[in-house]
């Protein structure tokens, strides 16, 4: 009994073959790949599915070529996602995250080809390209007749007008030159655009460590996103395209005094991805920041102060020589029309706390401080980046964005085509940077009243854009609106509307009305008959003439109808909410 119960319990030859027969390290085929890499190629190549069939379904009805280059790409795709969970080795991986590129990149091609006609940002770039190539004035220059075309969206000012002007830096316009031959409308921004996005795809795919470039194939090409908006035209994207090399390894930007060629050619990206589009003003204040305190903590003061000034005066100098023919010949016009989204007051727009004002209350009386506040935000980070470098180093290029988020224009793209940047800090910018960075901390008390101070610091730094958003949010709307008499063409067509007006502020209002249909903005109503300027307390009456002298009520019962008024000094915006039964219209 005992040399059985011995036997059942003491390890025999069968049991060790069955433990040994579990898969260990030791297993493992040398030069594997981690699975963490097979995982993020094949994310890679999963991500390319996403919008491929309806462009597959647009070629198959009038462009069978493309259609047919489309499904082979179905299977490449396919392919790569067997061969990505298959492969014994890294190297063939590797070989599998460039398939993946490359499909993307045809993808990215083929979309372009079958819609590449854009939309206002690119009929602006096709314009202004037009114009510096004829050796004509490029800013100041309104060009009304573009968005009469199908699908180009205007840009409405609150003081009643539209922005049918060129407000970006040249470069854009001057990338777009070689592309002109390609046709009208928007095509040659959409293919400059286009172009820069592949290119920076592929100049991030190479710089980023071999295991981590699918990373960069996903978020560039595979979402869908970014081709989207690259044949939008955007600006935007060539900056985008700019900035990679400057945002990979920024930290080292200078390291041991020396810029060196690369540091040179990374210096004049960063002013030429200035010279592009404005966004990338936002994020330069964080590098040259960081680089300061990286190499302040390295080389001590000065030499960082020189390290940095190197890298500005590079910066600035390529920007220069890109605006310099636009700077000599039409000083006045180029400096208005770069800041011009700064001071165009263009109404409100996007998913920020804008949509408070817009679609929560009835509008608000003080829309100045969204802009204030944004403003405010946008120093209050660069100074919280500065004291707590160490630990905010690697978000530098998110940062800066958070800031839109309290504008009057925060639409998601300003965050969204700049998201290749982050994706290279995280790769490429570890926290360990950071470890030796200077901070400004001799001010503070020493011991345990430290932590106390920082945290007030933080308080009183970000106190007056917290103060500025909910001042603007909090506004009431200063004018009063109620529609008195609806003018009819037939059921559902509006030809004009008569107003009661009461102004219930202080302060003299110049209005202009629109009526909208849920997200965004319409055309202003042109006023017939009343005043233009409603004095304060005063209660008026108003007719107004819908755009191109009609306006359709949507046939739905759910869209939300909204009466707008908006003023442009002060910016104020006032909404009613409008039922159909208000028009005079029974379902």
């Amino acid at each position: 009994m005992h040399l059985a119960e011995t036997q059942q319990v003491t390890p025999g030859r069968r049991t060790q073959s069955a433990v040994s027969a579990v898969p260990g390290p030791r297993a493992e085929v040398p030069g594997a790949p981690a699975q963490w890499h097979r995982v993020l190629t094949l994310l890679a190549d999963v991500s390319l599915f996403i919008g491929t069939r309806s462009v597959w379904t647009q070629a198959a009805t009038h462009r069978l070529v493309l259609a047919g280059v489309i499904s082979v790409c179905y299977a490449a795709i396919l392919a790569t996602g067997v061969l990505t969970l298959t492969v014994r080795r890294a190297r063939s991986l590797a070989r599998l995250d460039l398939v993946v590129l490359v499909t993307a990149i045809v993808l990215t091609l083929c979309a372009w080809a079958l819609n590449h006609a854009g939309g206002d940002e690119a009929v602006l770039t096709t314009q202004a390209a037009k114009e510096l190539a004829g050796g004509h004035t490029l800013y100041d220059h309104p060009w009304p007749w573009l968005f009469h075309i199908k699908g180009v969206a205007l840009t409405a000012t609150t003081s009643g007008g539209y922005d049918y002007t060129y407000g970006y830096p040249p470069l854009a316009p001057l990338l777009t030159v070689p592309f002109l031959w390609l046709g009208h409308h928007g095509a040659p921004a959409t293919a400059a655009a286009t172009a820069a996005l592949v290119v920076g795809a592929v100049l991030l795919w190479r710089m980023l460590p071999a295991p981590w470039r699918s990373a960069a194939t996903m978020v560039c090409l595979g979402f869908g996103f970014l081709p989207m908006y690259a044949r939008q035209g955007y600006p935007a994207i060539v900056a985008l395209a700019l900035l990679v090399p400057v945002v990979v390894r920024w930290p080292r930007l200078g390291a041991g005094g020396r810029l060196g060629a690369a540091g040179v050619a990374r210096a004049a990206c960063l002013g030429a991805a200035c010279a592009a589009q404005q966004l990338p003003w936002f994020v330069t204040p964080f590098l040259l920041a960081g680089i300061y305190a990286v190499r302040r903590g390295e080389l001590g003061g000065r030499a960082a102060a020189r390290v940095v000034l190197r890298i500005a005066g590079i910066a600035v100098l390529a920007f220069l020589l890109v605006n310099a023919y636009l700077i000599v010949t039409e000083p006045g016009p180029w400096l208005r029309g770069i800041a011009l989204p700064l001071t165009q007051g263009a109404v409100l727009h996007g998913q920020g706390l804008v949509d408070v004002s817009l679609y929560f209350t009835h509008g608000s009386d003080r829309l100045d401080w969204y802009s204030h506040a944004s403003m405010l935000l946008a120093a209050a980070l660069l100074a919280l980046f500065v004291l707590f470098v160490r630990r905010l180093g690697p978000a530098a290029t998110v940062l800066p964005w958070c800031a839109f988020y309290l504008a009057t224009r925060s639409q998601d793209g300003y965050y969204l085509m700049m998201t290749p940047l982050w994706l290279a800090a995280a790769i490429t910018v570890p926290l360990s940077e950071f470890g030796n960075a200077w901070q400004p901390r001799s001010w503070l008390p020493a011991g345990p009243r430290r932590r106390p101070a920082l945290a007030a610091a933080v308080v009183v730094l970000l106190a007056p854009a917290l103060v500025s958003a909910v001042l603007a949010a909090t506004g009431r709307a200063p004018l009063r609106m109620d529609i008195a008499s609806v003018r009819h063409r037939s059921g559902r067509t509006v030809t004009g509307l008569t107003l009661k007006v009461a102004n219930t502020g202080d302060t003299p209002l110049t209005p202009y009305y629109m009526l909208t249909t849920g997200q965004g903005m319409n055309r202003y109503w042109s006023r017939t008959h009343g005043p233009a300027t409603i004095p304060a307390h005063t209660t008026t009456t108003i007719d107004l003439r819908a755009p191109s002298g009609h306006f359709t009520v949507p046939a739905k019962t759910s869209t939300h109808l909204r009466l707008r008024a908006f003023t442009g000094t002060p910016q104020t915006l006032s909404t009613r909410d409008v039922h159909r039964s208000d028009l005079g219209i029974r379902e």
